[in-house]
């Protein structure tokens, strides 16, 4: 077995193809929805991604027998960095064979990289950042993911213990289903306290005639709004604007909203419908040449009746007077009754942020799957 650095479009490539190798009928990950190539190809791409204006990142593949049989890359978030100075490093796109010599020298191949560029320790994963697909996924298995999270095989969980990785964070995906959610009673009632109380509190949707001046508002909301969250880097002018390029495609404008009180935006929050429940038809992430035709296919004529809340925040000095009920209410009831929506998955939620999950479990959401974030001091 040899460990290699991605040093061409062809191992570039490799290093792509090899996670739908991977998962391709493989019995104990019955869940896994295959990403678009298009979508890792870009994010991967320094001159696409705009992460690499203060990131770096080292890709490596493992060979064995002529057979690609694991994958890292080591992360540099110059982002982080600058704002914890804690000479913590990254890795993340981790995927191996369920053989524990290919993890570790994956993983002690990825800490050489980082100890090189001066770190101390290493976390993740995170693909690229935790702006990102993030999370190593430890229960729920038996569940397919939410759009742009992650899914991976139980076993890696024990590999990175076993290599010295501690739990530093644990993240849950709530699901809140119509049949099955609380009564909302009580919650309307504190909702009407809260506009009695506020009387400029106006709650509207996202204008898309008005886009970019719109996700102008949510970046500095949510830069603002989850400063203080463990491990948040906030995104840079550039990373905002790519994902909400990529994200406008398939945007609801139904249920995101945006909170004012006295004609100042004071929160957000963004739902996407689930199109995992389309893109699990696009075998081996392919959208061309047929790929596309199923992704609209099943995305038409097989309604997508379930969504993921994605961001919510509330501006730092809002915070604590409930502005978060009016917003997640209107998820509920909105999400139903305008969009269709039969169900919602709030993730993913930081275990540390408890008003998050308090609302979430008010809201009548259950713990469908838990995801963690470990790292390696070294």
């Amino acid at each position: 077995m040899q460990i290699r650095p991605v040093s061409s479009k062809k191992d570039l490539n490799l290093f792509i193809d090899f996670v739908y190798d991977h998962y391709e009928n493989a019995p104990n990950a019955p869940c896994f929805i295959p990403p678009l190539r298009l979508d890792i190809a870009e994010t991967l791409n320094p001159k696409k991604n705009p992460f690499f204006e203060h990131g770096k990142m080292q890709c490596f593949l493992a060979e064995q027998d002529g057979k690609i049989v694991g994958r890292i890359a080591a992360i540099i978030n110059g982002m982080h960095l600058e704002k914890y100075k804690d000479e913590t490093g990254f890795f993340g796109f981790f995927e191996c064979i369920e053989d524990e010599a290919v993890a570790k020298a994956l993983l002690d191949t990825a800490q050489n990289w980082l100890v090189e560029q001066g770190m101390s320790g290493m976390r993740g994963p995170a693909n690229p950042s935790l702006n990102d697909v993030a999370g190593l996924l430890v229960d729920g298995f038996d569940r397919e993911p939410s759009i742009m999270m992650a899914y991976n095989f139980p076993y890696y969980e024990k590999f990175l213990v076993n290599h010295g990785f501690e739990r530093v964070q644990t993240m849950w995906a709530y699901y809140i289903h119509q049949k099955y959610r609380k009564d909302m009673v009580r919650l309307k009632r504190g909702n009407a306290i809260i506009f009695k109380r506020n009387p400029g509190l106006v709650l509207r949707t996202i204008n898309m005639n008005n886009f970019d001046a719109e996700a102008q508002i949510i970046l500095e909301i949510y830069n603002d709004a989850w400063s203080e969250n463990w491990g948040h880097v906030g995104m840079t002018q550039n990373e905002f604007k790519h994902l909400v390029t990529a994200m406008k495609q398939i945007l609801d404008p139904k249920v995101i909203y945006i909170l004012e009180l006295d004609g100042k935006p004071i929160a957000f929050s963004i739902t996407l419908p689930d199109l995992n429940k389309a893109l699990r038809h696009v075998k081996r992430g392919r959208l061309f040449p047929f790929g596309i035709f199923k992704l609209l296919w099943h995305s038409k004529f097989h309604k997508i009746d379930t969504g993921r809340t994605l961001l919510m925040g509330v501006l730092k000095e809002y915070q604590g007077r409930g502005f978060d009920v009016v917003v997640n209410l209107a998820i509920c009831e909105d999400g139903v009754e305008n969009a269709g929506y039969e169900a919602s998955e709030m993730s993913w939620l930081l275990d540390s942020n408890k008003p998050m999950v308090n609302a979430a479990i008010n809201l009548g959401g259950v713990k469908d799957k838990e995801y963690a974030m470990l790292e390696k001091r070294f």
